[in-house]
């Protein structure tokens, strides 16, 4: 797992093409539960709008935990599949986007609704504040009480952080570090501690 990125706040964005007004949210969520309980205030709070299409991505937008999609009475593939395709290769993570769209009286046909949401939530990401989210890896190393110091420094040089510390005839460490530095940092542990230190399952 890569490090990926995640939408940081709200964003509200407004695009109007051929008299039809184009409302677009970007909302962070965590899950697909506080998603659609999103969809349904929008749904509610804009009852007079022609469509309230919508499309999620939680976690790494190129290895999603779940993403879904709806056009909400558009075409079938004109609204929802193009938002999603956004928020994948803007990578905006653990997003809901929601597109809520007022008919101005002319109709854009298939590709001019593609068009139309796909800029909508596009222009709306252009504003997005992204967060970077790298994830981690927990680790238990049982060793001597002389290899303590130099298994805390090593650990800080990896951007890890200590969890815990149990003292009883060893010394139990529980630590966080980013899965990226997994590799190397148990290499250099072994190489430390002439293999004497445990990594505890």
């Amino acid at each position: 797992m890569t490090s990926y990125t995640i939408l940081a706040a709200p964003v509200d964005h407004q695009l109007s093409e051929k008299n039809s007004d184009f409302l677009t949210f970007l909302q962070p969520v965590q899950n697909r539960d506080e998603a659609m309980l999103w969809v349904e205030q929008y749904r509610s709070r804009y009852r007079d709008a022609s469509h309230v299409c919508w499309a999620y991505s939680i976690g790494n937008t190129r290895h999603p935990e779940a993403q879904a999609c709806s056009d909400d009475g558009e075409p079938s593939g004109t609204a929802g599949r193009p938002m999603l395709h956004v928020l994948t290769e803007r990578e905006l993570g653990n997003c809901l986007a929601v597109v809520v769209r007022y008919f101005g009286g002319v109709k854009l046909g298939a590709g001019g609704l593609v068009r139309a949401y796909s800029a909508a939530v596009s222009q709306a990401a252009n504003l997005a504040e992204l967060a970077p989210v790298s994830p981690q890896t927990e680790l238990s190393i049982q060793l001597g009480f002389a290899d303590e110091s130099k298994v805390r420094q090593l650990l800080s040089q990896h951007q890890g952080e200590l969890l815990s510390s149990d003292y009883s005839h060893q010394v139990t460490l529980t630590i966080r570090l980013p899965q990226s530095a997994e590799a190397v940092f148990c290499q250099q542990l072994n190489n430390l501690t002439a293999g004497s230190a445990v990594i505890l399952e």
